[in-house]
């Protein structure tokens, strides 16, 4: 090695006599001298056969090599678990589902360490997978990239009374067989959740079940509306690791090809510059990545997520923060499951730089900051512009003043809850009413799939948190039922659990302290009147101080759950929901 060659990671075992072994093993796979020259780039796929929007991630990664190839690199192809939420879904899995985040950042340590990459390209899409990989990126401190891949196009159905809230008619009315997109009803798989609740309430028949069934998923991609797959791959371009574009392409579309590309390419540009994750994860990013949340009006779990990027980078962020950048920031977009837009429309309309753009224009952003363009974050948004003001409105005409999600603390939540604000009905920001109270996500279910809940009922869902549940699920079943009955605008749910990005109505989860931690929650008994203020950001049940001490000294809390394999290790070290449920 030359006296001015600069000294990268992989030299470590492609350079000088005593790597000599390294390189056998190198040769055996088929590389070649010219190969090893060259830096070696890790590409980090998590395609599998098991979740639709990581099924088509073999050929993103190949296009990513190509482009890592271009820019004279040598990519190195390394895989990644991913646990699908829809299939997972009401049953064990889910208990799997938030665990797997930390999987996924310690896998992807693992690969890059052991075999010396000297960047990484992070191939990722669904809602655990993107932050896991962004997590280890934070940690290992490389130059990375993230190239997602890209969400699925919305569905059409011409079932009679799908009751889609994320409904819009946009043909004329005649039903081709197939209900070719463009046609039809435009529907996701929240529609697919919540039609179950209308066929329970016999509100569709089973053949209109059915159609909506074979519609709601028509193509490979993350599920097509702002769920929380979507809201990380919106929020890791506008936080700086993804090139502008990622999160809003669809998967199907060539460019969404043609991004991966050149973010192979890019990485070798960070390389030699020798630019990082942490260069560019600062703390002005992620208050950057939150104002768009804020505006797009994202998943809740994007606050569990941030929070763990931020812990990995070394950052402080907590809820107050996140508080205070909703209470600053308007919401600008409402797509499904709120409204009757999707990704693809979002896309259409500018994607996220067009909402970069609006807040701007508010001075919201720090236009400063760096990318993993090249660019700075003003240069990336510079000609950007709103195209569809009915997709993304202007800053002068928000939804709301305030952001898409809003933390709530009271009696019951003294460390804090969170709720999409932006998916709640105007009639359900206040709300009082007795609560119903359940142990379990599957007690629950089945009280509301027999007609026991009724109008305005508060549904109280504990021991489903970090450490209680394990896994803190993910709670879409519920809701989606309640909203097929059409009881989303007079039901809440409270939970120390999580709720879908695809849920919608009055949710408030992420209780923390949560039951299995001696929370509050774990006291509420059944008919104890609940207090929801939103706008207020509160949330109580009405009880004294002194009647809940004296509850606390009788409680009988429920035993922890019996466990095995490596659940029972993460219910050991998982932190609460406020700290974003990273391992201590």
């Amino acid at each position: 090695m030359g006296q001015n060659e600069k000294r990268l990671a992989s030299h470590q075992v492609t350079k000088g006599v005593e790597h000599a072994p390294h390189r056998s093993l190198f040769y055996a796979m088929g590389y070649t001298k010219e190969e090893l020259d060259q830096p070696l780039i890790g590409v980090v796929s998590a395609f599998s056969e098991i979740v639709p929007g990581h099924s088509q991630l073999d050929k993103l990664a190949d296009a990513v090599k190509t482009g890592v190839r271009i820019a004279g690199g040598t990519p190195v192809l390394v895989p990644s678990i991913g646990v699908c939420d829809g299939i997972a879904m009401g049953h064990t899995g889910m208990k799997y589902s938030l665990p797997s985040r930390e999987l996924i950042a310690d896998s992807v340590e693992t690969m890059a360490l052991s075999h010396c990459f000297d960047g990484l390209v992070l191939v990722p899409n669904c809602d655990k997978i993107v932050p896991g990989m962004i997590m280890a990126a934070a940690r290992l401190n490389l130059p990375a990239i993230v190239i997602s891949g890209g969400p699925m196009l919305a569905g059409h159905s011409h079932a009679t009374n799908a009751a889609a809230p994320d409904a819009r008619t946009t043909g004329n009315g005649t039903a081709p067989d197939n209900c070719a997109a463009g046609s039809g009803t435009a529907i996701s798989l929240s529609t697919m959740f919540e039609a179950v609740g209308a066929r329970k309430a016999d509100l569709i028949n089973d053949d209109e079940l059915y159609e909506i069934e074979l519609s709601a998923c028509p193509t490979c991609g993350s599920c097509s509306g702002m769920f929380t797959a979507n809201s990380m791959n919106c929020l890791a371009e506008a936080i700086g690791l993804a090139l502008p574009g990622n999160g809003s392409i669809p998967a199907v579309y060539a460019r969404r090809l043609q991004l991966a590309k050149q973010a192979g390419i890019q990485i070798m540009d960070l390389v030699r510059r020798n630019v990082k994750t942490r260069d560019i994860l600062t703390l002005a990013a992620v208050k950057n990545a939150l104002a768009v949340d804020m505006a797009l009006g994202c998943s809740t779990n994007s606050v569990l997520h941030l929070l763990a990027i931020a812990h990995e980078a070394g950052l402080k962020v907590d809820l107050d923060l996140i508080n205070q950048i909703s209470s600053q920031t308007p919401n600008l977009c409402r797509l499904a499951p709120v409204a009757p837009t999707h990704m693809e429309d979002l896309d259409r309309a500018g994607g996220v730089p067009a909402v970069m753009a609006q807040l701007a224009e508010a001075g919201r952003l720090d236009l400063s900051l760096p990318t993993v363009s090249g660019k700075t974050v003003g240069e990336n948004i510079a000609g950007r512009r709103n195209l569809d003001p009915s997709v993304i409105r202007p800053i002068s005409n928000p939804y709301s003043q305030t952001g898409g999600i809003a933390v709530l603390w009271g009696n019951i939540a003294e460390d804090g809850a969170v709720v999409k604000r932006s998916a709640v009905a105007e009639e359900m920001l206040c709300h009082s009413g007795p609560a119903r109270v359940f142990d379990s996500e599957v007690e629950a279910i089945e009280c509301i799939y027999a007609g026991k809940i009724k109008p305005g009922d508060i549904v109280v869902i504990r021991y489903e948190g970090p450490r209680g549940g394990p896994g803190m699920r993910e709670m879409l079943n519920p809701t989606a039922a309640l909203a097929g009955m059409q009881l989303d605008k007079s039901v809440a749910l409270i939970t120390d659990g999580r709720f879908s990005g695809a849920s919608r109505g009055a949710s408030i989860g992420h209780v923390s302290p949560e039951a299995a931690a001696g929370g509050a929650i774990g006291l509420i008994e059944e008919g104890d009147l609940i207090d929801i203020d939103i706008p207020n950001n509160s949330i109580n049940v009405r009880l004294t101080d002194a009647e809940l001490e004296d509850r606390r000294a009788r409680r009988q809390p429920l035993p922890p759950k019996p466990l095995s394999g490596w659940l029972a290790r993460y219910a050991r070290l998982v932190t609460s929901a406020n700290t974003g449920a990273v391992l201590e």
